[in-house]
């Protein structure tokens, strides 16, 4: 079997992917990102105590802002109109982080797979800059697509990773 790259086209050269006769559907996409830090600052965190102001607010509108400009930053991402897209946060005291998980919708003919990775790192870098007065050495990790639906590819759920 002859593998096809979506983005290339019969020449090798970078294309972008025609969508148009694809049949719209309702599309859902969420994604998670998990900001570690110190128990001291995410103690500050907690009582919105750090320097710049309110974090989980300023990251909450920064992701959703992200989202909505997705094609903007990821070359050959189509533009959406999306109908949702939220940021959620769960602060957790052990370990001492931040998990993200940021959802985006809409009834289309491509998914929005990107539109929620982009938010959810743009959140999280959000945080790192928010609280970044008080620690230099915090770590975004587990970026990554947790849960999309609509489309030809159906639904997809990712598995549990250990803690």
């Amino acid at each position: 079997m002859e593998r096809t790259f979506s983005h290339l086209d019969a020449q090798g050269n970078v294309t972008m992917v025609d969508v148009g006769d694809k049949i719209p559907s309702k599309r859902v996409a969420v994604a998670e990102a998990v900001v570690e830090l110190a128990p001291a600052t995410l103690e500050l965190l907690k009582k919105s105590a750090l320097p710049k102001g309110d974090v989980l607010a300023c990251a909450k509108i920064g992701g959703i802002m992200a989202a909505k400009r997705a094609s903007q930053l990821i070359p050959l991402c189509h533009s959406l109109n999306l109908s949702y897209a939220d940021i959620r946060f769960e602060v957790r005291d052990m370990p001492p982080q931040v998990r993200i998980e940021a959802e985006a919708r809409t009834v289309g003919n491509t998914g929005v797979e990107m539109e929620a990775i982009v938010a959810a790192q743009s959140a999280a870098a959000i945080i790192y800059d928010m609280c970044k007065a008080v620690q230099r050495d915090i770590v975004i990790s587990r970026v990554r697509l947790l849960h999309k639906s609509g489309g030809k590819s159906r639904e997809f759920n990712a598995s549990e990773l250990p803690a």
